[in-house]
């Protein structure tokens, strides 16, 4: 690791330079303590487009090459779902520290070899559930706590629009992990959970299009105590792509986008506030100081997004996926 004043700088590497990776190198341009040294493609080309757009070093036209470059400490994953895990695994293997885009992986299954990989290795590793490191959702873990609407029992979210269907793209490629509840569903999920805590059932119906991805789906999911989470997510459905949280003392309303909302509104009998979680530049930015905060401390996991919440994502997603009649190539 370098070196930016006192403090170490953590040198990045991007695997797949594509939308999400190009946001991921604007935020870590806004950022200090970090600095993207390196950029890995299966096609050179566009690595090298990428390096030159964000004055990245070095450039390679494939995975291994970004993996074998000792001057990266740390990889973020922005490939296909498909390939999170295995790209985790090789940059793992070759002692990299990993943030990898969500969802983590296809299923539970590799989402446990990755953590385990981790693990033995003593590498850091996050799933980047960019919402959780946001002011909307710091702010709402703070309602939460200081129990200023009382006890959550009910949260409802969705997540979705209606796109015309290409089967080319990653939506509707079910090699590349396609359908909407990996993509848009997993951040219903994840509110659920952040609220309520771990998924103990699952009641869920869905649509699967001639592509064979899961064009919309919804489902009830039951938490302990029988507090419910009702989620939805459509890549063929326009939905309100809005969540609400409703407690024994009131109301915390989510606004679209509800994964990255610039505002909460708290309702309770006193009446309604408005609370400001809006930021300047971009978003995922966050998460890396997340990473950042964690490598400084000697940690391997974040207290913020654990092992434990990404398997308990992984295991909703696959027990809602088997229910609405969806399997990935290999599986």
């Amino acid at each position: 690791m370098g070196a930016h004043g006192d403090r170490p700088v953590i040198r990045w590497g991007i695997a797949g330079p594509g939308e999400i990776a190009t946001r991921f190198a604007e935020g870590m341009r806004e950022l200090q303590g970090g600095a993207v040294v390196a950029v890995g493609s299966r096609s050179v080309e566009r690595a090298q487009a990428f390096a030159a757009r964000f004055e990245i070093p070095r450039s390679f036209g494939s995975y291994e090459a970004l993996a074998e470059d000792p001057d990266v400490d740390a990889v973020y994953v922005a490939t296909p779902h498909s390939r999170h895990a295995a790209d985790t695994l090789l940059f793992l293997s070759a002692g990299k520290h990993v943030l990898c885009e969500k969802p983590f992986a296809l299923n539970t299954t590799q989402a446990q070899a990755m953590i385990a990989a981790a693990d033995a290795g003593q590498r850091f590793l996050m799933e980047a559930m960019w919402s959780r490191f946001l002011p909307a959702y710091r702010e709402l873990r703070a309602l939460l706590d200081e129990g200023r609407v009382g006890d959550p029992l009910l949260v409802e979210a969705s997540f979705g629009w209606r796109g015309d269907v290409v089967p080319a793209h990653r939506h509707f490629d079910l090699d590349q992990g396609g359908g909407a509840l990996l993509d848009l569903g997993v951040y219903t999920v994840n509110l659920s959970q952040f609220v309520l805590g771990p998924v103990e059932s699952i009641v869920a119906r869905g649509h699967v299009g001639d592509t064979g991805v899961d064009e919309h789906v919804a489902a009830v999911l039951q938490h302990a105590d029988d507090r419910l989470g009702v989620v939805q997510a459509a890549i063929r459905t326009p939905l309100t792509c809005t969540a609400r949280i409703a407690c024994t003392a009131g109301v915390i309303d989510i606004p679209a986008f509800m994964h990255c909302p610039d505002h909460l509104v708290v309702v309770t009998p006193a009446g309604e506030e408005r609370i400001d979680t809006s930021w300047d530049g971009e978003g995922l930015r966050f998460q890396v100081e997340e990473v950042h905060r964690c490598l400084a401390a000697g940690l391997i996991e974040s207290a913020v997004m654990p092992w434990s919440e990404t398997l308990g994502i992984a295991r909703v997603l696959d027990e809602i996926r088997a229910q609405v009649g969806v399997r990935y190539p290999g599986e």
